[in-house]
């Protein structure tokens, strides 16, 4: 299967609308050299459109852990549940900051905090980095963590 083609128009939307920050752990692209990356939210696998409702903004460590994924098991009920999706849901619904680590506080947050991998040593360290220089989190990313 082809990828879908994405034109600079949807991509500068996808970008903007996110505030150029990662939609699942909040990194802003400028702290990453690798920046972020138009994502399906929905995988095209999976029937997802490629429209601006069912594409979001991920950093490359989210965007490589989600893959074609839609969710995850939750192992303490057995139950299948999706991941957070940045067009329906709230970031500070499913998670908090605890200072460099990212806290689940549903079962959406946790399939997606341990799927995403948020808190692997390598990214704690970054975020501990970030908040030390006072880039973490970012001002769009604070909006997303407080209604």
């Amino acid at each position: 299967m082809s990828r879908p083609y994405i034109n600079t128009e949807l991509r500068r939307l996808v970008s903007d609308r996110a505030e150029h920050i990662c939609e699942y752990c909040l990194i802003s692209e400028v702290d990453r050299s690798s920046g972020c990356q138009v994502n399906h939210i929905i995988s095209v696998k999976h029937g997802g459109a490629t429209t601006a409702d069912n594409l979001c903004y991920a950093c490359i460590f989210c965007n490589l852990q989600k893959g074609t994924d839609l969710g995850s098991i939750n192992w303490q009920t057995g139950e299948l549940v999706r991941f957070f999706n940045p067009r329906r849901d709230f970031w500070g619904d499913h998670f908090r900051l605890d200072e460099a680590v990212i806290q689940h506080q549903t079962d959406i947050g946790e399939v997606t905090t341990r799927i995403l991998d948020f808190n692997s040593d390598d990214r704690i360290i970054e975020r501990q980095a970030l908040i030390a220089s006072g880039q973490y989190p970012s001002a769009s990313a604070l909006k997303q963590i407080k209604k």
